[in-house]
């Protein structure tokens, strides 16, 4: 009788080692990856799990944040300790810096939000750091459109999505090969959903920003949703804030992200508050996603990610 113990993976040491196992694919194949930033869970995750892929190496690349200039501060905050302590080269791609150069053109009004000025500001920073591939920390749960996603999604010189020219990933082959000027978005967390971002955060005692954790605030109820008063919000004639307990379960753009009536305000309670919701994220807290069925696919066809 064979006396060798079999090791079987929980679900989220499978994942866990599905994502070590594409930072390590990227590494070996790409001159000049990047990973994109912002101080949200995913990429936090994202983030957390390529430290391990390499310890105890350093993480053996850059990290870029598209900045729009209305984040939340608690989560800029964040994402600036974050890169201090594990001495990360933090890039910038600034949407003002676009709309100084009039590469963009700001859009006005009480609903006015940069949100859908990133992509400009987005491909400009791949560019001038010469990425090759780029990390991010899509989901397929998030929105119908990442579902077409392949785990390298190759991007044309313009930085543009076509599902019609994905590449097969049987066996987890992963199909780099690109020509100059042209690059691959890498999605390492193609397999997780919301539900399983928390649990890994609780299993590995992940520090979030505290927006994703109950706390009272100013909130303004607008489209159905909940957006925070901020600096960056304007009000409506029609407007009536008033003060609850919230937390966020996406974190973006102040203008057009929302936030969630919540108690929770640990991982543990966020987990169960996941487990019994029947809402995607995005359609619940993101405006821009609401703009049409194919919204974010066309933002993709465009270069977003």
């Amino acid at each position: 009788m064979n006396s060798t113990t079999l090791y079987e993976l929980s679900h989220l040491q499978t994942l866990e080692a599905e994502a070590v196992h594409i930072f390590r694919e990227v590494a070996a194949q790409f001159e000049r990856p990047g990973l994109l930033f912002s101080g949200g869970k995913d990429s936090v995750v994202m983030l957390h799990i390529a430290s391990k892929a390499f310890w105890p190496a350093p993480i053996p690349f850059s990290v870029m944040h598209v900045d729009t200039g209305e984040n939340f501060d608690e989560v800029i905050e964040f994402r600036d300790a974050t890169v201090d302590r594990l001495g990360l080269r933090l890039v910038v791609s600034s949407v003002q810096d676009d709309i100084d150069a009039g590469r963009v053109v700001e859009e006005t009004g009480f609903r006015a939000s940069r949100n859908r000025l990133q992509t400009v500001a987005l491909l400009r920073g791949i560019a001038a750091n010469e990425f090759d591939a780029v990390f991010g920390g899509a989901r397929r749960d998030e929105e119908k459109a990442r579902a077409k996603e392949r785990v390298f999604s190759f991007r044309d010189e313009f930085g543009q999505w076509d599902p019609r020219a994905q590449r097969p990933e049987l066996w987890a082959l992963y199909n780099g090969r690109h020509r100059k000027g042209e690059h691959i978005r890498v999605f390492p967390l193609s397999n997780w959903t919301e539900l399983d971002i928390w649990r890994y955060i609780q299993a590995e005692e992940i520090a979030l920003p505290s927006l994703y954790y109950s706390h009272r605030r100013e909130v303004v109820p607008r489209d159905g949703m909940l957006l925070a008063r901020t600096r960056f919000l304007r009000l409506l004639p029609e407007d009536q804030p008033f003060e609850a307990s919230v937390r966020f379960r996406t974190v973006g753009d102040a203008t057009c992200t929302g936030c969630v009536e919540s108690s929770a305000d640990t991982p543990a309670a966020v987990v169960a508050e996941v487990a019994s919701s029947r809402i995607t994220e995005r359609g619940a807290t993101r405006a821009d996603d609401r703009f049409s069925e194919a919204g974010m696919e066309d933002r993709k066809k465009e270069g977003y990610f």
